[in-house]
């Protein structure tokens, strides 16, 4: 028997739109505009590595109110070089531009994530709750050919309060029309998603492709998408 909720909120990258997939595929692409081998940098995968890793960790520390977004923007591409050993002149800021132009326009989705969304769009209210940038994630969802599918999408800066924040949580709540005991927040992020969704007091589904474990346990666990369809 399917579940009794009405409401279904989503995160966005890594739990429905492939940021790895999308961002390998803009970094490769600033490795040959900015002509990365000639400043010294040995390989695509090298410089994409050490991105992947320092952007993480920066997203990490915003959520945890850290940095600000701006903080991200000017000084990621610098912390990738020096983790490099590479000096790379004035170029990061334009190298940071040109990423943020590149990477909203990929259209890659998680395995089945689209399967997933055909499936519920007739059978729940779908919403977006997101920490990412607002005018980046709209063109992320209409690159990806999905706006459609959501009424609502929540940014932090709508709301001026970011998940964890049991404020945001309320915030999408109110504008949806939905209660806590009718909605399900599903996402990846063990600490903003799955502990956020909870102490707003909903149900939550981890997207946990690699088994993380936890203190808490949420409502579900799933690894692949398919699995939410014997869910809801």
């Amino acid at each position: 028997m399917p579940a009794p909720y009405k409401h279904l909120f989503f995160d966005l990258d890594h739990t429905l739109w492939d940021f790895d997939r999308n961002s390998a595929e803009s970094i490769a692409e600033l490795y040959d505009t900015f002509a990365l081998a000639e400043l010294g940098v040995s390989s695509v995968d090298t410089f994409s590595s050490h991105f992947i890793r320092i952007n993480k960790q920066l997203w990490a520390d915003y959520d945890k109110n850290l940095i600000t977004h701006g903080y991200i923007r000017e000084n990621r591409f610098p912390m990738v070089f020096q983790a490099m050993g590479v000096d790379c002149g004035d170029i990061h800021t334009a190298m940071n531009d040109e990423y943020l132009q590149l990477l909203p326009r990929k259209k890659h989705l998680l395995e089945s994530a689209q399967d997933v969304l055909d499936y519920l769009q007739h059978r729940y209210q779908l919403h977006i709750i997101t920490n990412g940038f607002a005018d980046i994630q709209a063109i992320k969802l209409e690159s990806a050919g999905i706006t459609h599918y959501f009424e609502h999408i929540v940014t932090n800066g709508v709301v001026n309060a970011k998940k964890p924040d049991p404020a945001i949580f309320r915030y999408a709540l109110d504008i949806s029309g939905a209660s806590a005991s009718e909605s399900l927040m599903i996402g990846d992020n063990y600490e903003a998603d799955i502990l956020g969704g909870k102490r707003a007091g909903l149900d939550t589904l981890f997207y946990d492709q690699i088994g993380t474990p936890v203190d808490e346990l949420p409502t579900y666990t799933i690894r692949h998408w398919r699995e939410l369809m014997a869910i809801l």
